[in-house]
């Protein structure tokens, strides 16, 4: 919207009020405006986007201000909202137990552009999306977008059940903003699930826009809308994915939950209890987008497997997308194997031609640009809020993840140490290097972090290229004994990153080697003599 626009839609706002409270208000004043609040025996006030209030010079709101307002907006429907026909303004009205109104929220509403630009490739996926989010944080607005771009770019015949006329504004007539997209209005709120399937049977709409998705029923009416093939976009009361999971009235949005019984082996395998819950059927909705704030989005691409890791006890990171940001993405999605150290280095270097040879080309240069990228860190027990801060004041090139399976790198608290032995034991078994810190300090979290980087180190290049170069060739040789039925051997303590290098050589050669010794004194052991022999003729 122009900024002419919006100052006509603010000047048909600003008419509807009385003029001793129109005069203290200033164009200049409403760029954040979200509400202005209007309650009897109290100043007026307006309340920003960053949560600062600002009480106007005018005198107390009287019954004569309110009548004045209710006379010049539309008689208020049962839910106790009004609009101004052509406008995304809204007024809200609080009633005493007669039923007389006592009070105003006259919330501005704006068409806001770029705030889906960051999940652009999302919407084009012919997926149903589910948007979840605290009051005021943006989801209404992103819905008005995504009408717009699928209606006018994709060309797809979009059909919006507009409760309360909070998405396309009051009025015959739907709001530009959401281009040529159509839309039903819902006289009251209780008949939104009615006018949903209506609008499946009537319209033939490809895709389907609801705001608030709140009562069983409506939730029902979703998923009988997404199993006619129909893509639906909504909202829903929850502010994450797990609030929602355990919302008896709306679970059903995401497949639902059930209590099942497991056997005894079934049980032990998972290390659980053998009453466990479990996703029910498959979700209504394939994406799950919880909107944190108005800048930042967290995406679950795959709602089935998120809820099957949450309702596991496992973790899930999401997607984190920042809507200042621009992604770029294809519109046809691939599927990548990712590669380990072994790989990346045998795609740089000669590859290795057989065992015996103990062929390997070692590239300096290629090999520390690798090591040097992006970082994923997990987190037990260690203040995540601080280690956020840690890395963007430092700018490191890592970020904090809440899936064990993806992370490089373990950061543990020394007094959760017990409590976590599940958590720790399986970063050993993922040969992943554990890092302790003694307190929830700034500085302590700030000194593991840098360690767990290996900062200094890779900062000082050449001496990084000698160890590591020197490090592989110490393997090598140790390899060789082996092969010629030497017994174990052990080689010098090193970092994490080169201990795993050497574990990769090692594997390469069909021995077995073992990480031992703990803090700076790791190392590597390789298997050989009798051990060697015997599982060899086995």
């Amino acid at each position: 919207m122009s900024n002419l626009q919006f100052q006509n839609d603010l000047d048909r706002l600003v008419e509807i009020l009385p003029d001793r409270i129109r005069q203290h208000i200033s164009y200049a004043q409403m760029d954040d405006v979200i509400e202005i609040v209007l309650d009897i025996g109290r100043p007026p006030e307006i309340r920003h986007s960053d949560g600062k209030i600002e009480y106007l010079e005018a005198s107390d709101i009287t019954y004569d201000d309110i009548n004045y307002i209710t006379s010049h907006v539309q008689e208020f429907t049962s839910d106790n909202r009004s609009g101004i026909p052509g406008t995304l303004h809204r007024i809200s009205a609080i009633r005493n137990r007669q039923g007389k109104v006592v009070g105003l929220t006259c919330r501005i509403g704006r068409v806001v552009t770029g705030t889906i630009s960051c999940i652009k490739d999302i919407c084009l996926q012919n997926k149903s999306i589910l948007f979840l989010g605290r009051p005021g944080v943006g989801k209404t607005t992103k819905l008005r977008e995504i009408s717009r771009l699928v209606a006018d770019e994709l060309g797809k015949r979009v059909v919006i059940v507009d409760t309360s006329n909070e998405i396309a504004g009051d009025g015959d007539t739907p709001h530009p903003a959401v281009g040529h997209a159509r839309r039903m209005q819902v006289r009251q709120p209780e008949y939104q699930k009615d006018i949903m399937i209506e609008a499946v049977e009537n319209h033939t709409p490809e895709v389907i826009v609801v705001d608030e998705i709140g009562t069983e029923a409506e939730a029902q009416a979703a998923r009988t809308i997404a199993e006619r093939g129909v893509m639906l976009i909504a909202t829903a009361h929850g502010n994450s994915l797990e609030s929602l999971i355990k919302n008896p009235t709306l679970s059903d949005l995401v497949g639902g939950i059930q209590s099942v019984t497991l056997g005894d082996d079934e049980a032990k395998r998972r290390s659980s209890q053998k009453t466990v819950l479990e996703r029910e059927k498959q979700p209504t909705f394939d994406i799950v987008i919880e909107i944190l704030d108005r800048n930042t989005l967290a995406v679950y691409k795959n709602t089935s497997e998120a809820v099957d890791y949450i309702l596991r006890g496992w973790p899930i990171r999401p997607e984190i997308r920042k809507v200042d940001k621009v992604y770029s993405f294809n519109s046809e999605p691939t599927v990548e194997k990712t590669p380990t150290v072994l790989d990346k280095i045998n795609a740089l270097d000669e590859k290795i031609e057989h065992p015996e040879s103990l062929k390997f080309s070692f590239s300096r240069q290629k090999y520390v640009e690798e090591v040097k990228k992006f970082k994923k860190i997990y987190l037990y027990a260690v203040s995540r809020s601080i280690a956020e801060k840690v890395i963007e004041r430092l700018d490191l090139n890592a970020e904090i993840t809440r899936n064990l399976d993806d992370a490089d790198i373990v950061i543990a608290h020394k007094n959760f140490i017990k409590g976590g032995a599940k958590v720790l034991s399986t970063a050993e078994e993922n040969r992943l290097q554990i890092f302790y810190v003694k307190t929830n300090s700034m500085a302590q979290i700030q000194k593991v972090i840098k360690e767990a980087l290996d900062i200094a180190e890779v900062n000082d290049r050449q001496t990084f290229y000698d160890i590591t170069e020197k490090a592989l060739d110490e393997a090598k040789m140790a390899i060789e004994k082996i092969l010629a039925g030497a017994t174990d051997v052990e080689l010098t303590p090193q970092n994490q990153q080169i201990r795993k290098l050497q574990h990769e050589l090692v594997e390469q050669h069909n021995l077995e080697s073992k990480s031992i010794g703990e803090g700076e004194s790791r190392h590597l052991r390789i298997v050989g003599g009798q051990d060697y022999k015997k599982e060899k003729l086995g």
